[in-house]
């Protein structure tokens, strides 16, 4: 699944395109993605005007002049892709179609946005913009690791009424919200914690530590243009990058990177997820 870098680099990639452009047509291909379409979808989208993009977690969050925001969640496989139209010296052929292309905006400009997703566990839908935060998609999410409100003195906080397994918890949503299994992994390693510690355990030292690890991941991450396993690409279908940058996510068996350490990283299982770790350098 895209996790907040990926989310990330799909948001700015598309934004030159889509910011101050009026949407002229929606094409829908099907009646819904995870789960259908807002009633009236299509016309609802019909002539209104981009202000402005951000993400929110997982979430791409396109601001319209209706007053309405329209909400994107890539789910596992879900795609952006911009075609037949031009930005500075870059010109963006016409796409071919595809059997997976579910929902198709065409902009005045002739530009074509594509949301492709092979196996539609994405998701659209829209909400009054004065009203966003308390969207059942936005309203539980934690801060963003990226932001203030995300730091020691609060994950502390946090930290120290959870007895769960410290991994566990930094993917809860309602914690931190954008993290996943991959950063979660390479910011545990980082910070020489074991994935399988008590998060009431981790000390005020630790947690300073997690706190700049997961930025210093993230921004790596989403200089690279995300990472890609699978389905990810950025809006030219070009991949990622960081995942030749992973420490231990998807290394199972190989030698771990940290000079002499000698051991080899392991996977095991947390709640249905493959955790990678070294044995030796997280405690």
């Amino acid at each position: 699944m895209p996790e907040l870098p990926e989310v990330e680099t799909i948001m700015l990639g598309v934004s030159p395109f889509l910011e101050g452009a009026t949407i002229k047509k929606i094409k829908l291909n099907r009646p819904d993605l995870r789960w259908p379409f807002p009633e009236n979808f299509a016309n609802r989208l019909k002539e209104a005007k981009v202000l402005g993009l951000k993400r929110r977690s997982k979430y791409i969050l396109i601001a319209l002049s209706t007053g309405e925001t329209l909400l994107i969640h890539l789910g596992m496989s879900g795609k952006i892709l911009v075609s037949g139209s031009k930005i500075g010296s870059y010109f963006h052929e016409s796409a071919k179609g595809s059997n997976h292309d579910h929902v198709i905006f065409e902009l005045y400009d002739g530009t074509i946005i594509t949301y492709n997703d092979p196996r539609r566990f994405g998701a659209m839908d829209l909400a009054k913009t004065e009203d966003l935060n308390n969207h059942k998609f936005l309203q539980k999410l934690g801060p963003e690791p990226l932001g203030n409100n995300f730091n020691s003195d609060y994950l502390k906080i946090k930290l120290s009424k959870k007895e769960s397994p410290i991994k566990n918890v930094l993917l809860d949503q309602s914690v931190v919200s954008g993290l996943g299994n991959i950063y979660v992994c390479e910011a545990l390693f980082m910070s020489g914690i074991s994935p399988r510690k008590k998060a009431s355990k981790i000390s005020k030292g630790k947690c300073e530590e997690l706190v700049q690890n997961i930025r210093t991941i993230l921004i790596s991450a989403i200089e690279a243009g995300g990472s890609s396993l699978k389905d990810f690409t950025d809006i030219q279908g070009n991949s990622g990058y960081f995942q030749f940058e992973f420490y231990v996510y998807g290394r199972e068996n190989n030698w771990c990177k940290t000079r002499d350490c000698g051991h080899k990283i392991q996977r095991i299982s947390q709640s249905g997820r493959s955790s990678f770790y070294c044995p030796s350098c997280q405690r």
